[in-house]
């Protein structure tokens, strides 16, 4: 249950921001079935152009990002008057690998089951499973230049998120080798065309832009609902002109939409302006509801439950695939459009949500379990040690799959957890 002081806006956006992560991928994965058999898995913005709408909704990272840097401005500060920001990165990190071991672990259990027993549908889910490991990465990082980011708020205000978005812009400028109006008129297309080169900075700095508008959001520096229609219509016109230079339609990083997040783009910070936006305008009704208790009790339920479920949620397509091709079950329903397409969306949300439930009962029950970590060694070696060993194998994981991804990424994670462990300060 959360705390009596504790504002239960900010905890209400992540957990609306985490039910739809987790239902945006159970939609975006299409089952494919030969002879009843899974032989692949189709992504949704690959057969339907239009999907790629979804995306400006469903693309919720930036919020999270934005929330958490919200919740954790005051908490850092204070850490930073005592000297102690390496602490509560230590902390945060050590936070994230202790459950991620497991995930690991549960993988590589998986991935030598499948190896011994000629399983096939292990192979399908392969890269699947571990993708979504890249927020974790991008988390991590943004969190550590949270002190940083808190003294550009304390010096400049909003003109830091100004000044993050003008190098992004820069960057973007460069990689399309815009010089003059005419290339500026089709801007998004030259960059979609264009190697990345120096714009891979962009997968730093853009992600820093939604965590400046979160502190500067907890200052006050922007409130209220007439801030928030500014911030939908400056959200709003940005996609349109984004859009009109040919930037891809798609929030997402998957080639065969076109990519905006592979670095991010321009075309991105304009869903994170709508999003802002949006927390600004509904603000005053998601209060007055979050008055109740019930919904109360159902944020603080989410909030728990939001690490195991993140991290458990991609795994449910395997059981939910497997159990679909044994009873036979619609989960391959052809293409949008096509009689049953939206029925089998549906009934795929079913099998996942069914077999997602009980492995988060045993996650959470395994991870209560677990003993806590103990006071932290004064130093930075070893959290660093730690921090450079999470990175490794967070990314041996996102790039290598389940095999031999997980193996890897173990061995690195485990390594992690314990130095972490054995040098963080209670929180």
């Amino acid at each position: 249950m959360s705390r009596p002081d504790r504002d239960p806006y900010p905890d209400a956006l992540r957990a609306c921001a985490l039910l739809v992560v987790v239902l945006g991928h159970w939609i975006a994965t299409l089952p494919r079935l030969v002879d009843g058999q899974l032989v692949d898995t189709d992504h949704l913005l690959g057969i339907w152009e239009a999907a790629g709408f979804l995306t400006w909704v469903v693309q919720v990272v930036p919020l999270f990002v934005f929330v958490s840097a919200a919740v954790s401005a005051d908490g850092v500060a204070r850490r930073l008057e005592r000297g102690e920001q390496k602490q509560w990165w230590a902390a945060r990190a050590l936070g994230l690998a202790r459950p991620t071991v497991t995930y690991l672990a549960v993988l590589v259990a998986l991935a030598a089951f499948s190896l011994l027993t000629g399983g096939r549908l292990l192979g399908v889910f392969n890269q699947s499973l571990t993708i979504h490991l890249w927020f974790l990465l991008m988390l991590l990082t943004v969190q550590a230049l949270l002190p940083w980011c808190l003294r550009l708020d304390a010096r400049f205000g909003l003109g830091a998120v100004a000044g993050l978005v003008a190098v992004a812009a820069v960057f973007d400028l460069i990689r399309a080798g815009a010089t003059s109006l005419e290339e500026l008129r089709w801007l998004g297309r030259a960059v979609s065309e264009s190697p990345a080169g120096i714009a891979w900075l962009n997968m730093l700095l853009v992600w820093l832009i939604p965590q400046q508008l979160g502190i500067a959001w907890k200052r006050g520096r922007f409130r209220g609902v007439g801030a928030g229609i500014g911030l939908l219509a400056l959200g709003a016109a940005w996609l349109l002109l984004a859009m009109g230079s040919g930037y891809p339609l798609a929030m997402v990083g998957v080639a065969l939409a076109g990519n905006n997040m592979l670095p991010p783009t321009l075309a991105l910070i304009g869903v994170m302006w709508l999003q802002a936006g949006a927390v600004l305008f509904f603000e005053p009704l998601a209060r007055r509801l979050l008055a109740g208790r019930a919904l109360g009790r159902v944020i603080a339920v989410l909030g728990a439950l939001g690490m195991p479920l993140y991290l458990w949620h991609k795994l449910a397509e395997l059981p939910a695939a497997w159990l679909g091709e044994k009873l036979g079950l619609p989960i391959d329903a052809g293409v949008p459009g096509e009689p049953g397409f939206w029925l089998g969306r549906a009934g795929w949300i079913a099998l996942c949500l069914l077999m997602v439930a009980p492995v988060i009962v045993l996650v959470v029950r395994f991870e209560l379990r677990r003993t806590r970590g103990v006071p932290a060694a004064e130093g930075m070696a070893p959290i660093l040690a730690g921090g450079v060993a999470l990175y490794v194998g967070l990314a041996a994981a996102l790039v290598w799959g389940v095999w031999p991804g997980s193996l890897l990424g173990l061995a690195a994670v485990a390594f992690a957890s314990w130095r972490l462990r054995a040098h963080q300060t209670k929180a």
